[in-house]
């Protein structure tokens, strides 16, 4: 953020609007109607939460939480096979095993929402 600014929603406004003006060429295939309507894509959520990470703890729930999404939803079955994640740099810098996040994993219950 600019110094002295601390209008967070306005800055994401502009960093979703900036981004999906560059991207908009690969983007079109994800639209459907009621987006076009309203100039959205399929890129961002239309909503976002803000949180402020308040401990270590809270920080690791939702690192684990944004590296195990891709596992959750079904893309992969693995945090490693995911190859747009951070996960690898958590692995590099031995935070993180390698084998983290499978989805048995999770259907034992090992990762919850943030």
């Amino acid at each position: 953020m600019p110094e002295n600014d601390a209008n967070y929603s306005i800055r994401w406004s502009q960093i979703k609007r900036k981004v999906s003006q560059r991207c908009k060429e690969y983007l079109n295939e994800y639209t459907n109607d009621s987006m076009s309507k309203r100039q959205e894509t399929g890129l961002w959520q239309r909503r976002f939460w803000e949180h402020r990470i308040r401990d270590d703890k809270d920080y690791e729930t939702h690192i684990n939480y944004i590296h195990y999404n891709p596992v959750k939803h079904g893309y992969v079955t693995a945090a490693k096979e995911w190859p747009y994640s951070s996960f690898h740099t958590f692995v590099k810098k031995g935070v993180l095993p390698l084998e983290w996040g499978s989805v048995y994993e999770y259907e034992q219950g090992a990762f919850g929402e943030a």
